[in-house]
Parts: structure tokens; C-alpha cells; sequence
């Protein structure tokens, strides 16, 4: 993930003092453990003003509106409390190539700050610090104690004190070609860790992009570079620092990050907001929705294995009551034949019942004929009790594996990170499982899961234009189908095999073509456990004739007055 450098720091706050101030705080909001949202408005507009303390995404920008689910942090309402109606009247470095950003809070515009917020972009040291006019620190986003740091504690009551300053030397517009040269190749190495080594306020991703729009190869040496070489670079350092001077940069989208100077870029962004909003969400949700995905899929493949060892022990046990029958019989021909019966016999030959043929029975020594059948009676009696006992239980196994294994392909098919509707749906998923009591209740807060819940499913269009709408798990399989299928619509689903509800929507009057209703049944064997196959049988039928059980799962669902219709997923695969 690539990290908010001085530049891009620089470059974010420029904008942001152009738009945002002064501005009126109106709310916080706690996004996540190390996300805050401040509602900033000004004349003109209103939004959100996020800054982060991610140990590997910290940063600040304009974000996207907070989720309406409520806020528990208590770190955002002490937030609010100083700072709710105030103005934000500066937004500040605390000093030349430092990244930490001082937000100055005054009553109104031209007044002196009441408090500032002093945002600590710096990797696994970022923090956000809210102090008082005279800098006592209020609150903090993380604490440090004396005992975690000597050099510099972070706790509340304590002077708010800046981080240690920079030692190494820090870039210049005036310094000549001449000397920034002999600075980089006083030591022989790689360009790109010479100027790391020997400037303060650069980044590797900066750099990188540096020797890059010099048209250098990435792991060229010092020895190695010609005299137009150093100029080409030079010219591109330079550029770098007048345009931190101006505050004039352009953001885009390079093939492995972002970039404010545009070196590199494949795509413009429209501005700088924009541009870090949307790079750091997708890459926090990306790491969410990996960490996620890996534990309700190892969760899981445990109850799975467990459930199925279980099973296997119950048909084991059943199997055994198949016998009970043989007991029986075998008293029977025991009990006929008392008379060939002698004291002592642990074994006796007798013919049986239906062909003749001489059958062993094993026999106690210490007990007559007629105890010994009557021991063979009483197994009867249990194995056929423990028939009717073990069935139930077996049934019940049986359809919890079928309802996890739905579970199981659902996050199957969501195998990559996206869109933001991906980590939901597989949250979705999460809160599921809680409910059913698979999980349990996560200590941190979940967003809002009830909000775009009906834009969130797989959606695709028919070869005449209807569209057909995909639940990305057992709770949009059963919104879709019992509140969103209208009366005109077709409800699909694999026959007797786990996979998704699909429904395909239709306007009153409207007639599908046999090649939408394919291409439906197409799409609703791709998105099964069935996947892989040629062909596969789908039932097809109005909503109003699919029905929730009383008391099943999520997802559960019987259908009556079906059609078949044979469905090809590789046909989707292809596509």
C-alpha cells in the first residue's frame, strides 16, 4: 500500500485550505478504530472531512458520508463536544517537511484558535491529538505511555509535543546541479536509495516515480549515469519542488498506486480528494475483505468437518439398526429349536428358516436357550429404537450441512475484492452468521447493512433488455425473493443443488424470449456449486409459488407449479 508522503500531504492540504476554509464544524463521526469524519460547512456546500490514523493507510481528504448506522467511539464525541459549532479557520504544517497538519478551531474567522487538532500522518506512528489553546492534550486517538515511549508520551493533561525533527538534510530550489550531484554520488549506489539516504521528505514512491519520468532505469547506479542523465533527473527534481513552492500539482492513477505530479499517470483524477478518498478506501476495504473472507472461510470448513464427522456417525449408527431384523430372526430360530439346545454351548448350528442352509449362532455359555434369544430380542428392541432416534438427528445434520454449504459457495463466488459491494456483501454474510449464532457478536462496530440493501446484487440484462437480479448470499436470496419479486417476474434457482435465488424482472404484459429465459438459466447455474458442469436442470416459477419454511434458515426456500429448464454456466463463463 503506498503511503501519504510529504508531497501528497502537502498537496492535499493545498487544496483542501483553498475549499475549506473557513468552515463550520458541524458533526463527527467515528467511522472505524482509526477513522474520524468531521462534517465541515461552508457557504456553498457541505461534506465530510475524513482523516485517518491507519497504521498503513493514514490520511486525510475530503471522504464519502459516513454510514447512518450509530456512532459508539467516545474518542468522536469528545471531538464533538470541543468542536462542535466552531469555525476551522487554518490548516497548517507544523513546520517545513513535517507531516503533521495543525487544525486551528476559533469561534469565528480572525480569531485566535480555541483548540487544534493535529493530525500525525506518519505511518505506524500516525495519531490525531486534539489539545487547548495552550496545547494540553485533551484526548487522543491512541495514547502513549510513559512506559511505551520516554522520548515522547502522548496522554491527556501532558503538553501536546511535536515529533523529533528532521536531522538530514531537506531539498532546495537553490541548491545548484553541482552540488545535489556530488550530494547523491558522494557514495556509490542505486539513485533511488541514494536520494532517499541523503534527503529528508522524500518517499520511495515518489522517487521511483522521479527516475521514472527521467526515462532512468528503475536500479540504476550513480556510477552509471551520464551527464544528460543527472540533468534529466535534476530537471525533474526541480519540477518536484516548484511545484511544491506553487501548490500546483496533477493527480492521477499510475499503474501500481497514485501519483500528485502526475509522472507516470494512466488516468487524471479529478482532484486530490478524490483521488486519496477513493485509493485508501479501496485499499482498507481490500485488506477487510481479505482478512474476512479468510475467517468465515476457515470458521466455516471447522463446523463443516465437524458436521460431517457427526453425520458419518450417525449413518454408521443407523446401518447397525438395519440389522435389528437379523436379531429377530435369529431369536426366532433359536426359540424353535430349544430342543437341540445343550448346557455349556457356546456355539449352535441351526438351519434357517427360509433356505435351510446350517446358520451359527453365537451363544453365551453361562445362560439357556431361551436367555439367550432373549438377549437377542432385546438388541432388536434397541436397534430399532435407536433407529428412530438417530433419523431426526440425522435429518437435521444434514440440512445444517446443506445450509452451510450454501453459505460456504456464496463466499466462494465473491473470490476478489472489487467494489466496496463486495466487502458488504460479505459482512452480509458475517451479521448472518452471528444471527444464527455460528459467529459470535465481533467487539468492533459493523457498519450499517441495511443501507443500499436492495442495489447490492449481482445484476445483468437479458439478450432483450429485462433484467435479472442475483443475490450475493442468503440474505439477499431471501430479500430478493420475498420483497423485492414483483407478481410479474420469474423466480430461477439450480435444481436441488446449492446456489443463488435469480430473479428475472418482467413488466405486466411483458414476454420473455426462450433465449432470455437461457440465458437466465444460464446465470443461475453459474452463480451455484454446479458451476463447473455442462448442463444442469433449473426450476424455474412464479414468486408466488416459493415459500419460506417456518423456522429455516436464511436462504431456505420450496417451490411448487416449476418448470425445467436445462442451464449451461459455461456459456456465462465464456462470455
Amino acid at each position: 500500500m503506498q503511503p501519504v508522503d510529504f508531497t501528497t500531504l502537502t498537496a492535499t492540504c493545498s487544496e483542501l485550505r483553498a475549499n475549506w476554509l473557513p468552515s463550520r464544524t458541524e458533526q463527527v463521526y467515528q467511522r472505524d478504530r482509526y477513522t474520524i469524519a468531521i462534517a465541515l460547512r461552508t457557504l456553498k456546500k457541505r461534506d465530510w472531512l475524513q482523516i485517518s490514523w491507519h497504521p498503513q493507510a493514514a490520511h486525510i481528504c475530503i471522504g464519502d458520508p459516513p454510514p447512518r448506522s450509530p456512532d459508539t467511539f467516545t474518542f468522536s464525541q469528545q471531538l464533538i463536544h470541543q468542536l462542535g459549532g466552531l469555525a476551522l479557520v487554518e490548516i497548517a504544517a507544523i513546520a517545513p517537511w513535517e507531516r503533521v497538519i495543525d487544525l486551528q478551531f476559533a469561534r469565528r474567522p480572525g480569531e485566535s484558535p480555541l483548540y487544534h487538532v493535529y493530525a500525525e500522518i506518519m505511518g505506524k506512528y500516525s495519531n490525531v491529538i486534539l489539545t487547548d489553546a495552550n496545547n494540553i492534550i485533551i484526548t487522543a486517538a491512541h495514547q502513549v505511555s510513559q512506559q511505551q515511549s520516554s522520548v515522547r508520551p502522548i496522554q491527556t493533561g501532558q503538553p501536546y509535543e511535536t515529533p523529533p525533527k528532521l536531522t538530514g538534510p531537506v531539498p532546495s530550489l537553490s541548491e545548484s546541479l553541482e552540488r545535489w550531484q556530488e550530494r547523491v554520488s558522494l557514495v556509490p549506489g542505486v539513485i533511488k536509495r541514494q536520494l532517499l539516504k541523503n534527503y529528508s521528505g522524500l518517499s520511495a514512491a515518489l522517487v521511483d516515480s522521479m527516475v521514472y519520468a527521467a526515462n532512468l532505469p528503475p536500479e540504476t547506479t550513480t556510477d552509471n549515469l551520464t551527464h544528460q542523465d543527472w540533468k534529466r533527473l535534476f530537471e525533474r527534481w526541480r519540477e518536484w519542488l516548484e511545484a511544491l513552492e506553487l501548490k500546483k500539482f496533477h493527480p492521477g492513477w499510475t499503474e501500481s498506486g497514485y501519483t500528485v505530479m502526475g509522472w507516470g499517470a494512466t488516468t487524471s483524477a479529478a482532484d486530490i480528494q478524490e483521488l486519496i478518498n477513493r485509493y485508501y478506501t479501496d485499499q482498507i476495504n481490500a485488506q477487510l475483505f481479505s482478512q474476512l473472507r479468510h475467517q468465515l472461510s476457515q470458521k466455516l470448513n471447522n463446523i463443516l468437518v465437524k458436521l460431517r464427522n457427526k453425520g458419518k456417525t450417525f449413518e454408521e449408527r443407523l446401518q447397525q439398526s438395519d440389522r435389528a431384523d437379523d436379531y429377530r430372526q435369529t431369536a426366532d430360530l433359536l426359540m424353535a429349536n430349544l430342543h437341540n439346545w445343550q448346557p455349556g454351548m457356546k456355539e449352535i448350528i441351526l438351519p434357517d428358516f427360509d433356505d435351510g442352509k446350517p446358520t451359527a449362532i453365537a451363544l453365551q455359555p453361562d445362560k439357556n436357550a431361551v436367555q439367550n434369544a432373549q438377549g437377542l430380542y432385546k438388541q432388536h428392541r434397541k436397534l430399532k429404537r435407536a433407529r428412530a432416534a438417530v433419523e431426526p438427528l440425522l435429518f437435521d445434520v444434514n440440512a445444517e450441512i446443506d445450509y452451510l454449504e450454501q453459505v460456504e459457495l456464496a463466499i466462494s463466488q465473491i473470490d476478489k475484492y472489487q467494489t466496496a459491494e463486495d466487502l458488504q456483501a460479505l459482512e452480509e454474510i458475517r451479521e448472518e452468521l452471528i444471527g444464527q449464532k455460528y459467529l459470535e457478536d465481533p467487539e468492533y462496530r459493523n457498519r450499517s447493512l441495511n443501507e443500499n440493501a436492495n442495489t447490492n446484487f449481482y445484476r445483468y440484462r437479458t439478450p432483450s433488455g429485462f433484467e435479472v437480479l442475483i443475490g450475493r448470499n442468503n440474505r439477499q436470496n431471501d430479500q430478493l425473493t420475498f420483497r423485492v419479486a414483483g407478481d410479474y417476474d420469474l423466480w430461477f434457482h439450480a435444481q436441488e443443488i446449492p446456489g443463488s435465488h435469480v430473479l428475472l424482472r418482467l413488466e405486466p404484459g411483458a414476454v420473455p424470449e426462450e433465449a432470455d429465459l437461457q440465458f437466465t438459466a444460464n446465470l443461475a447455474t453459474y452463480y451455484s456449486r454446479a458451476r463447473q458442469s455442462d448442463q444442469v436442470p433449473v426450476v424455474y416459477t412464479q414468486p408466488k409459488h416459493v415459500y419460506k419454511p417456518r423456522g429455516a434458515k436464511p436462504g431456505i426456500a420450496i417451490y411448487k407449479q416449476e418448470r425445467i429448464i436445462w442451464g449451461q454456466p459455461q456459456a456465462i463463463g465464456n462470455r
